[in-house]
Order: structure tokens, then sequence, then C-alpha cells
């Protein structure tokens, strides 16, 4: 029986979702960014701004990654592509360790860290999706939430590992895990003999566009991002302006991180069983009702189950869309498609988060952009309803556009 079709695929898929895990967990810690913020401000003498611009940029760099990530992994294999990806991302890390300004971590961090994490993403799921085909959605949103899991795992980590040696010592240590998990990863894909791309595919498979249907998915997955990294970057301070305690506040930012990870897994389960308008429009609801909830009954609990909504919403969006691309497009695609819509994932950051930080300044509180968050979020329900329903063939996925 071991020496079964089945069996072998099974055991491949095993060693892709593992080396996935070893990958991408270390690489989430890029969502704990904010454990570093104090203990850096004040080893560096760096104001809060500067180091919001370190984050953009590793942001940004993230997105350049998983952008030129298919044009690398169609000329390179991947085993050393992978380690490659794990020498810079650690440079990166060990150039922070021993920053004296904000060059070196614009450089470390921003740059290199976030260019070789970003370009490891999207070839995991690429190699993900050339291996495992039955229940794809829910391996592809197991792997989009190995980033939250790793923020975290990560967080408290960090603040124990610099409380005991240090900022420098901990970013050097992170240096090592990563480069670490990448060369584990690189060993495990080696073994599963992971295939990039099915040469036996058609140049029409592999290239198939459907600019309609992308341009639909990527403003559902905009709209969700927008919300959901709102409170992914501001929990605690929404949490505190709706009267919430600082060790209340903790707490429920650390509840929201979990459930926004097991929301994308379960996002990704359930495009395997219903179809994908209803589960989109579903989660873009679920999270509109966040907001409507907090601005109707203000106050500290219900902030936390607002912005449990608001953030499994956001989830449930992120694990159907890696699930969806594997359904509308051809598996030789994928990492083309997803690094194109991950595109909104960047602009997203930079549009309701900044918006909502900056109504706060002015008013001190958050109901504007509670309000602007709904909208978005019925928006989003209204396009989620207009995308096709799930294709039962790659010829009629082929077909939806035509």
């Amino acid at each position: 029986m071991s020496d079964s079709p089945t069996s072998r695929g099974l055991s491949r898929g095993a060693l892709v979702l593992a080396a996935a895990t070893m990958v991408n967990l270390p690489f989430g810690t890029v969502y704990a960014f904010s454990v570093f913020l104090k203990p850096m401000e004040a080893l560096l003498g760096m104001g809060r701004a500067e180091m919001a611009i370190v984050f953009s940029m590793a942001s940004i760099f993230l997105t350049i990654g998983m952008l030129i990530g298919p044009a690398l992994y169609r000329r390179f294999p991947p085993v050393p592509l992978l380690l490659v990806c794990g020498a810079i991302s650690a440079s990166g890390l060990l150039i922070c360790a021993a920053a004296q300004g904000i060059g070196h971590l614009l450089l470390g961090y921003g740059v290199l860290f976030g260019l070789g994490g970003g370009v490891a993403f999207i070839m995991m799921q690429q190699g993900l999706n050339q291996t495992i085909s039955p229940m794809s959605g829910l391996a592809n949103g197991y792997v989009v939430s190995l980033y939250p899991m790793g923020a975290m795992l990560g967080a408290p980590v960090f603040g124990w590992a610099i409380e005991a040696f240090g900022l420098r010592a901990t970013l050097t240590g992170l240096a090592i895990t990563v480069l670490t998990c990448c060369a584990i990863a690189a060993m495990l894909w080696h073994r599963a003999q992971v295939r990039m791309q099915d040469p036996g595919a058609s140049a029409a498979d592999s290239e198939a566009r459907h600019w309609g249907l992308f341009a639909r998915l990527f403003a559902v997955f905009f709209l969700a991002a927008s919300a959901g990294l709102m409170v992914m970057s501001q929990a605690a301070g929404i949490l505190q302006a709706y009267g919430a305690k600082s060790l209340f506040a903790l707490g429920g930012t650390t509840f929201i991180t979990g459930a926004i990870a097991a929301a994308r897994i379960g996002g990704g389960w359930l495009i395997d069983r219903f179809a994908v308008p209803r589960v989109a429009c579903a989660a873009h609801l679920i999270a509109l009702s966040g907001s409507c909830l907090l601005l109707t009954w203000p106050g500290p609990g219900m902030a936390v189950l607002s912005m449990t909504l608001i953030g499994c919403g956001y989830g449930f969006i992120s694990g159907l869309t890696a699930g969806a691309i594997a359904r509308y497009w051809h598996p030789n695609a994928f990492g083309r498609v997803a690094s194109q819509l991950y595109i909104a994932w960047c602009i997203a950051a930079i549009s309701l988060p900044v918006l909502a930080g900056w109504l706060f300044d002015q008013t001190q509180g958050y109901d504007q952009a509670m309000r602007i968050a709904a909208g978005v979020n019925l928006l989003g329900a209204l396009m989620a309803l207009s995308l096709p329903a799930t294709a039962k063939s790659r010829v009629q996925a082929q077909r939806i556009e035509s």
C-alpha cells in the first residue's frame, strides 16, 4: 500500500506542509514587530515615526519578494533558492542586531528580511499547490495562517528574550532560527521532490489571466484586508480607547490574533464545502456585524468581540482567497496570481489603518474608523456575490470569463 500513488502523494504533501510550517512561522514574526519598538527606540535613540517607516519598508519588500518569486523559481532550482532566501533574511537580521541607526534597520529588516520572506512565502504556496490537490482549500488556509501564528508565538518569546539577553542577542537568535528553518525546509523539499511547474500543462493553462475575475477577487481581498489590518495594527489602542485597561488590552490583542489565524484555516476549509462567493460574502458580513455591535454598544468587552469578528472576517477571506486561486487558475499560475493579489494586502496596510490613526489623532476615538470599516465590509459583501461559483473542472475554470 505504501507504494500506491495516493500514499506517495499524501507523504509528499505532508513533507511540503512541514516545510511550509518551518519557513512561515519564523518569517511570520514580522507581525510581532511591535515587541521591538520600545527597546529599539531606547537603544538607538529613535522615534516611533522612524520605527513605523522600518515596518512599512518590510511590508513593501515582503510584497516585492512575492512579486519576483515566480520569476525566480521558474529559473532556479527551488532547494538552493530557498537556502538563498534564508541566507538573505538572516543576514538582514544580523545587520539589525549590529545596527547603529535607522539606515541599518531599513536595509536589514526592511529590505533583506522582507525580501527573503516574500520570495520564500510564494515558493511555499506554489510548491504546495503543485503537490496537493484534494482539500486544497484547507491546506492553503493552513499555510496562510502560519504568519499570524508566528506572531502569536514569537511575541512572548521575544519579550522574554529581550528581557533576559537583550535586543541584539534576540535579533541574532532570530537570524539563526530563520536560516536553520530554511535549511530544514530545503531538505524536506528535496526529499519530497517538489516540482514548481507541471511540464505537461499547456501555455494557455499556465498563462491564463482572467482579468475580470482577478479584479473582483482583488477587490474582495483588499476590502477585507483594510478592515482586518486596522484591527491587527491597532488592536491594543482600540481596546484602550473603548475603556480597556493595559493588561486586558494585551490579553485581548493576543486572543484576536489567535482568532485570525484560526479563521484563515477556517476560510480554506469552508470553500472545500461551499461555493466561494457564499463564503466570501458571509465573511464580510461577519466583519460588518463587528463594527455595528461596537458602534451600538461601546465598551471594552464589546470591543474585544467586535474586533474578533472583524479580524475573523479578514481571516476567512485570507484563507479562502488562497484556495480560490487554486480553483479558478491552473496550478502553474498559482504563484503568479497569488503574488499579484497580495499587492492588495500591501495597499490595504497603508490605507484604512493609516486613516484610522489619523482620525484617532483628530477625535481621540475610533467611532469614525468603525463606521468606515462597516461601509468597507458592506461593499466587500456585495462584491463577493459577483464572484463565480467554484469551477468543477479546469475547463470550466478557463471558461468562467468567456
